[in-house]
This record gives structure tokens, C-alpha cells and sequence, in this order.
């Protein structure tokens, strides 16, 4: 899975990009109280942990 696959899924259900800091990408949703970190990987591939975590802190079941 590529960096952008994650962040469409962020995307698609209503995070939006709240700040960038160097390579991580921070995500919040109105409603939702935690932000979600996204490190930049650019063209590479994201392990699938790394994704899953992402996932899962934005409470996404995919």
C-alpha cells in the first residue's frame, strides 16, 4: 500500500490535513478528539502494520 492510499481513506471519511511538521502529517475530524499521525513516506511502500495502526487510530474498519 502506498502513502496515498491511507490519507485517501482519512479523506473519504470527512479528516481533513491540520498541519505539517517536516515529514508527518497530523489529521483531524470535527468530532473527534484525537488527531491522526501520518508519517510521510512518500513513493514507498507503508508497511502494513503501519497502515493498520493508522487505521486504527482514526477508528477506520477497512
Amino acid at each position: 500500500m502506498k502513502f496515498s492510499e491511507p490519507v485517501r481513506l482519512l479523506e473519504k471519511n470527512g479528516f481533513k490535513l491540520l498541519k505539517e511538521k517536516w515529514s508527518i502529517r497530523y489529521y483531524c475530524k470535527s468530532g473527534y478528539k484525537n488527531l491522526v499521525r501520518v508519517d510521510y513516506h512518500g513513493a514507498k511502500e507503508i508497511p502494513k502494520g503501519t497502515c493498520l495502526a493508522v487505521l486504527k487510530a482514526a477508528g477506520i474498519k477497512e
